[in-house]
């Protein structure tokens, strides 16, 4: 159960209005912080984890019995309504307001998040601490703990994804109909964007990628006025976001009749995801699942233009814990949400690269999408 402290909301609301996951996200971080510390949260993506409430400013002070939300008067009048798991007050006076803070938790070490937190932050806060609080701005347990948190994705959070996956998959549908010869990358790329957003995205997970024809052996091209003509790849990366959740996927397809060449690499990649996913499953180490897919595309002679990882963790971020990778040294648990997107990629001629998102189960995994995998003319 969380702490009475934690859960005292700003107003009297319902126990029933709380959501169990922004209790359980907030409480599970107070277990690991130490007595007589308070821990920052002060990055947009982590407060909006642990508060279910999405801002572009404002800070979270967290102790190991009590949180506090401060923000501005931008966000007070949303955040009193929405926020339910800790006081919300209207953030002021930084300085005051967190020397107050301190004092009356009797607090003597502040944890900052390093990843987020910049040098001219972390110089501000030492001048707004007083002589009896240390900055601790070296140590990592604030991002060790929310990294390990954010790896499990809660049953919400996972049904939040699909939701966003879904919406890209209907985008695609209806955008499918627009890929012809002289149609652009840049032109395809907008529709795909507004179909996300009409569809019900509050935003895009990241920008849409269209790669075509030569600029396919890019991975993260920008989409230009390039205009499709007969016998290209066209490459598509894009994904919607859904109650803070994001979606990735990537498919590949061809305009007009594809060579047999393409053919080929085509169903090498297509080979080497589908072994990849084989590969998901709890225990299994993340560099093996990408070693699955690699092997694949080696063995076809295209090792070398197989240049990026396999995959990564989705989530609140478009790219977070784990990675699928040979460098990795995470092991796959239930849970994790995981892209697999292996690719091939031919300088100067074409790429490919399928992706889909899975979930990690207790027994194998379970793939989120749900849009055909067989290579569309």
């Amino acid at each position: 159960m969380v702490p009475p402290s934690v859960c005292t909301p700003a107003r009297a609301v319902c126990a029933a209005e709380v959501s169990p996951v922004q209790c359980e996200n907030l409480r599970q971080l107070q277990t690991k912080i130490p007595t007589r510390c308070a821990a920052l949260i002060r990055g947009a993506t982590n407060r909006r984890y642990l508060l279910c409430f999405a801002s572009s400013g404002g800070m979270l002070f967290v102790t190991r019995q009590a949180a506090v939300f401060l923000t501005d008067s931008r966000y007070i009048e949303a955040a009193r309504a929405q926020v339910l798991t800790c006081p919300v007050e209207e953030l002021k006076n930084g300085r005051e307001q967190l020397r107050a803070l301190c004092k009356q938790h009797h607090i003597k070490t502040l944890l900052p998040e390093p990843e987020t937190t910049t040098l001219a932050q972390a110089a501000e806060l030492r001048r707004w601490l007083p002589p009896t609080v240390r900055l601790a701005a070296k140590n990592d347990l604030i991002d060790r703990t929310l990294r390990a948190q954010r790896m499990h994705k809660s049953p919400p959070e996972v049904a939040a994804i699909t939701r966003a996956q879904r919406i890209a998959e209907a985008a695609l549908a209806q955008v499918l109909p627009q890929i012809r010869v002289g149609a652009t990358e840049r032109g395809i790329a907008l529709a795909l964007d507004i179909a996300m957003l009409q569809g019900g995205a509050e935003a895009l997970a990241f920008e849409t990628i269209v790669a075509a024809g030569p600029n396919g052996s890019r991975p993260h091209a920008v989409p230009g006025d390039y205009a499709l003509r007969s016998g290209d790849f066209v490459t598509m990366d894009f994904g919607a976001v859904v109650d803070g959740c994001h979606s990735d996927m990537t498919r590949t397809v061809a305009v007009g009749a594809p060579t047999a060449e393409q053919r080929a690499i085509y169903q090498t990649v297509l080979a080497a995801q589908r072994a990849a996913l084989e590969a998901l499953k709890p225990g299994v180490a993340c560099k093996a699942a990408d070693a699955a897919a690699r092997e694949v595309i080696a063995a076809a002679g295209y090792g070398d233009c197989f240049r990026h990882g396999t995959g990564h963790g989705v989530g609140f971020n478009i790219h977070e814990a784990p990675s699928l990778s040979s460098k990795s040294d995470e092991t796959l648990r239930p849970g994790m949400v995981v892209t697999v997107e292996p690719g091939i990629y031919l300088p100067g001629k074409c790429g490919v690269r399928i992706e889909d998102m899975a979930v990690i189960t207790a027994d194998g995994h379970k793939n989120l999408t749900m849009a055909s995998k067989e290579l569309i003319l």
